[in-house]
């Protein structure tokens, strides 16, 4: 555990579209209070209590919320989360909104909806929510597409404009989580901002609504060129339970199997969850380890860091020396989750690689949060 500062004592973490918590997780070790957890799907919020317990981690002090977002307006949901930002003031806390609302509509290989998608509406509410309570600051995360796909780009800067003309100073990266840590290359657009009476005006320095000095690069562990640059091994014929060596010259702990031993994935327990297939069992043992050059039916290469995590959404991911599919213990492991970290075992296998591969890689969120703690700390914070 790091060690914690004054600052993030003093900031209360309100998550929105929580899954299992991979985000809250990477905020909580950094030392915000995770104080309010929401999530449209009750499996999901079963699933965070239940890793919670396992990590010996306290409840939020204002509960699991089993409501969509756009419930956070209704009478339901409103009169709780209004009374939860009332008390969180009255002992003179900040609030910090954190969400990544589902992205299959701004993803290339997902529906690719947009803005109207069922999904892709739930970013527009975010920011709705955002606008309506007025949090002291919030972190928005989504998938490279709302970023790169011109249409979705569109949207994407509306709603910064709106942030913007309401108080927020923001700040926005595409980032990938293997510059952290995570031994998996996924790109993900984060958005952070602040509200003007919330930085002090002489601390930071900003244009056009935009933080210039935000340390992005501060808690990055590695240097995409450079990590690109290495000789990692490519495809090699798929043997079941074959052994191998690591070769030179790569960086080991960026690798599956370094995260599969760190983990203990065969002892983990969640080790024996993993989907059994009725069929193509034979299809498996054809494909090469390291062979993910498919949508689907990637096998991992022991000796280098996995593809994108999307182990329900029509893909399936190989083991990469065995003769079966990943199991949970090891889609957590390239989540870079901590050994701790596990899922219920009465949770449908569903809905545990679901939530699983649509959580933010956890030393990715680590990464982030100590980021906008450092930055806080550089600039200060206004009298609370």
């Amino acid at each position: 555990m790091l060690q914690v500062s004054n600052i993030a004592k003093s900031i209360d973490v309100y998550s929105f579209f929580s899954g299992i918590g991979l985000l809250d997780l990477g905020f909580e070790n950094a030392g915000f209070n995770i104080e309010f957890v929401s999530d449209i799907k009750r499996a999901f919020l079963h699933g965070y209590q239940y890793a919670r317990k396992c990590m010996k981690l306290s409840a939020p002090m204002y509960g699991y919320w089993n409501a969509s977002i756009d419930e956070a307006l209704d009478n339901r949901l409103e009169n709780s989360l209004k009374n939860a930002l009332c008390d969180s003031k009255s002992r003179n806390q900040r609030v910090f909104f954190v969400g990544g609302p589902p992205c299959p509509d701004f993803s290339v290989g997902g529906k690719n909806h947009g803005k109207n998608g069922d999904n892709g509406k739930l970013s527009k509410s975010y920011v709705d929510i955002i606008l309506e309570y007025k949090p002291d600051g919030f972190l928005f995360e989504n998938v490279k597409g709302l970023w790169r796909t011109k249409r979705h780009r569109e949207f994407y800067e509306e709603i910064k404009a709106i942030l913007i003309k309401n108080g927020y100073r923001v700040t926005e990266s595409l980032v990938n989580a293997i510059e952290y840590g995570v031994p998996q290359d996924r790109e993900r657009i984060i958005l952070i901002g602040f509200h003007e009476s919330f930085l002090k005006l002489s601390k930071h320095h900003e244009q056009n609504g935009y933080l210039t000095d935000f340390p992005w690069d501060k808690y990055k562990e590695h240097n995409l060129s450079e990590i690109s640059g290495l000789p990692w091994p490519q495809t090699t014929e798929f043997h079941s339970n074959s052994k191998s060596s690591c070769p030179a010259g790569i960086n080991v702990e960026l690798a599956v199997e370094y995260w599969f031993t760190k983990n203990n994935v065969l002892k983990h327990p969640n080790t024996h969850h993993c989907f059994v297939p009725r069929a193509g069992l034979a299809k498996f043992k054809t494909i090469a380890e390291g062979d993910v050059s498919k949508k689907s039916y990637k096998r991992l290469h022991r000796w280098r860091y996995s593809p994108t995590a999307a182990y329900g959404n029509n893909e399936v991911h190989l083991h990469p020396y065995f003769e079966r599919r990943i199991s949970v213990a090891e889609a957590l492991s390239i989540q870079s989750l901590p050994a701790e970290f596990n899922l219920p075992n009465d949770m449908s296998l569903s809905d545990m690689f679901k939530s699983i591969g649509n959580g933010v890689p956890y030393l990715l969120a680590l990464g982030i949060a100590k980021t906008i703690l450092s930055y806080l700390g550089e600039n200060d914070v206004g009298d609370c």
